[in-house]
């Protein structure tokens, strides 16, 4: 196939994206050259370099418009707390899985491909996602008495470790996922349940 092909895309950066996210699913992120990014997008190797210095700042990009996608689902699940902290923050665990089953090119981008985030937008839209399990465990922790909430950094990482691991066990619709004889929700919730029982929260049996 010949690489003259004229630059004929009227949004070239959108179908790199597109192209990327077909190939990270079938390929896996480490799984395809910049080339293959431009075959797949129906131009020619120099075009892709308009928009990208290269194949990690391809990844990047896409890694980046996940992470946006991810901290809005999470925040429409949180909806600042509502009907109650524990519903909301179950909500957002619910809302992790799903978006590890439904966009799990745009998961193995953000958490797989090894990222950088050297980059102050990147850096940005991850720790929104971040921010809000803060915000959800500073709630949770407001239950207990002052002298035994847990630092809520620390409380959200755990939690967050928690449902990462979940969610790229069981919870993903692709190769890499594992069969469970329950659902990942079921899975999650009664993790996160023994871990909040642990701290003196969430007494629901």
């Amino acid at each position: 196939m010949s690489e003259k092909r004229p630059y004929h895309h009227g949004n070239l950066r959108e179908a790199l994206v597109r192209a990327a996210l077909d190939l990270i699913a079938t390929k896996g992120p480490a799984g395809f050259t910049f080339a293959d990014a431009a075959r797949s997008a129906g131009v020619s190797s120099a075009a892709p370099y308009r928009h990208f210095r290269d194949r990690d700042a391809l990844i990047a990009d896409v890694a980046h418009r996940g992470f946006l996608l991810f901290a809005d689902r999470l925040e429409r699940a949180w909806a600042d707390g509502k009907p109650d902290p524990m519903g909301a923050f179950e909500n957002m665990g619910r809302a992790y899985l799903s978006f590890a089953r439904e966009e799990p090119a745009y998961y193995s981008a953000m958490f797989e491909a090894g990222v950088a985030l050297d980059d102050p937008e990147h850096r940005a839209a991850a720790d929104r996602a971040i921010a809000l399990l803060r915000q959800a465990s500073e709630a949770l922790a407001s239950q207990l008495p002052p002298g035994k909430r847990p630092p809520a950094l620390m409380m959200s990482m755990h939690l967050w470790a928690l449902s990462h691991g979940i969610a790229s066990l069981f919870a993903r619709d692709d190769a890499g996922r594992r069969r469970l004889p329950m659902a990942a929700e079921e899975l999650l919730e009664a993790g996160v349940l023994i871990y909040l029982q642990g701290l003196g929260l969430g007494g629901k049996s």
